[in-house]
């Protein structure tokens, strides 16, 4: 086993570049250098907080997601097409011999988190020492022995994009127990769930299992949530990079906060309407049915639910067409169904904009004013919740200077982002 100088020295001397490359920069050239000195400062970081001659040392990798298709059809048991993203969270760790985990997180205080105290804690709720201490509770639970670790970690997953932070951290901290507690025993998906878990429970937050998915398997990843406990998990081989397009996330700058409401009322509206039939979600409820008593639904649950189930049901299968045009090589159908999906959620899910705060409308102008700039080519809807935060476009690379420059002049330099579609999930970078 590699001492962290070990590490260092061979990631200076470019003895992983192989495996940087393949996350970070697969055309090479400054790319590939700047990944290095990132591997090095968190090596170095690393180093000179926890000592340069720890024992197992090795560079681990969370990445963020994109939500591709599949707008709010996970928490009702449908399907999605997600995949992870060439932004992630990287962190040097090694076994510590303790039984404590510290992590220190570039930009934040350093958290210390005790494996013999794995209850949920209360004042922990929405902060990382709730996800660190529930991912090692599941893995406990799961029948294997906890060790200590230390680790030092750095984030490009940008915060509040749609691109899940959290879902980053729960796989690199879920990978970092499975390497040094497990034995790499625990596939990816195991580690989504547990991911989920700690987000659920200890975190506090009642997501769906898309965002760890995303994150965890790595690639396109089509998967239906049909048995939320065993979903069915279909790696999507299509070579974005191949297509012509670029993949674009625009952060409009729109603030996350104060949203829980809007959020919640999806999900409450969307099981009212399943609660009509005896049902608890949506996927269980035969949409003939559904059609078949529009007016009944109307005066018991409003028609803003009755929009949200058909927005879930022409989502749930533009989902599945999706996946199935980029296996067919199909791009046009796959951009054709983005913007189909993207209006929908527009006029029947209407999560562009919350009805707390009309005055902020920053995702239907970015959608408008995108539109434009696309002029009738590539794709462009919401991304992720919605209400506030970040769109997703398809953008011919012809246009992508146009696209990126008619961004930024609206929302600020650095706004619009250009990303990857990575074919790594989660995993062990070096050691």
């Amino acid at each position: 086993m590699a001492t962290c100088s070990q590490l260092l020295a061979a990631l200076r001397e470019g003895a992983h570049d192989s495996a940087l490359s393949a996350l970070y920069a697969p055309e090479g050239g400054g790319p590939l250098d700047a990944a290095r000195a990132r591997a090095v400062r968190m090596a170095e970081t690393f180093a000179a907080r926890f000592g340069g001659d720890a024992s197992g040392a090795a560079l681990f990798s969370g990445p963020g997601r994109t939500e591709i298709a599949g707008n709010h059809t996970d928490h009702q048991h449908g399907r999605v097409l997600c995949g992870s993203v060439d932004l992630d969270m990287l962190a040097c760790a090694a076994p510590n011999g303790l039984s404590v985990v510290r992590f220190l997180s570039e930009g934040y205080p350093e958290l210390e988190v005790s494996l013999d105290d794995l209850a949920p804690k209360k004042e922990e709720e929405n902060t990382s020492a709730a996800l660190v201490r529930g991912v090692a509770a599941r893995v406990a639970e799961l029948g294997y022995k906890l060790s200590g670790f230390d680790a030092c970690a750095c984030s490009t997953v940008l915060s509040g994009s749609g691109l899940s932070s959290s879902a980053a951290y729960e796989t690199l901290v879920g990978n970092i127990f499975n390497h040094f507690c497990c034995g790499d025993k625990l596939d990816p998906v195991s580690i989504a769930k547990i991911g989920q878990y700690a987000e659920n429970v200890y975190f506090g937050k009642p997501c769906g299992l898309m965002d760890q998915m995303g994150s965890s398997v790595g690639g396109a990843v089509f998967i239906d949530f049909n048995d939320p406990a065993d979903p069915i998990v279909e790696r999507v081989d299509y070579d974005f990079g191949k297509s012509g397009h670029a993949l674009c996330i625009v952060d409009t700058g729109s603030s996350h906060g104060d949203l829980t409401d809007d959020y919640a009322a999806v999900t409450r509206e969307m099981g009212a309407v399943a609660a009509h039939f005896g049902r608890q979600v949506l996927r269980d409820v035969p949409q003939e049915e559904f059609r078949a008593v529009l007016p009944a639904l109307r005066q018991e649950c409003g028609d803003r639910a009755v929009l949200r189930a058909m927005h879930f049901y022409d989502d749930d299968r533009r989902a599945a067409q999706e996946a199935g045009a980029l296996k067919h090589g199909n791009f046009e159908a796959f951009l054709n169904m983005v913007n189909a999906s993207g209006l929908s959620s527009s006029l029947r899910l209407q999560n562009t904009w919350s009805i707390s705060d009309p005055r902020q409308q920053a995702i239907p102008l970015a959608l408008t004013v995108g539109e434009s700039l696309l002029d009738g080519m590539g794709a462009i809807r919401v991304h992720g919740g919605g209400f506030a935060g970040t769109i997703q476009a398809w953008v011919p690379e012809e246009r992508l200077t146009l696209f990126r420059d008619g961004m930024e002049a609206l929302f600020g330099a650095g706004k619009c982002h250009v990303l990857r579609i990575r074919p790594q999930g989660g995993c062990v970078v070096a050691e």
